[in-house]
């Protein structure tokens, strides 16, 4: 996602998820409908596992922050 940010409180976090969504969205999304509207069923597949992905990141991401930095790097 980028640029630290702190979150110390539950509107914090919202604020982090709202813009970590727009993100992932813009990123992802996209790809996702197009491989709907034009692609083969794998590449729909690989298109909803990326988006997968980068939820998944994002969300491994603020965790890692809340704990207070890369527990597992």
């Amino acid at each position: 996602m980028g640029d630290a940010i702190k979150i110390d409180n539950r509107g914090d976090f919202g604020l982090w998820a709202i813009e970590a969504a727009k993100q992932i969205v813009g990123d992802q999304g996209f790809e996702l409908a197009r491989a709907a509207r034009d692609a083969t069923e794998d590449e729909l597949r690989v298109a909803g596992n990326a988006l997968g992905q980068a939820i998944t990141n994002a969300l491994l991401e603020v965790y890692d922050g809340l704990l207070g930095g890369d527990e597992d790097k």
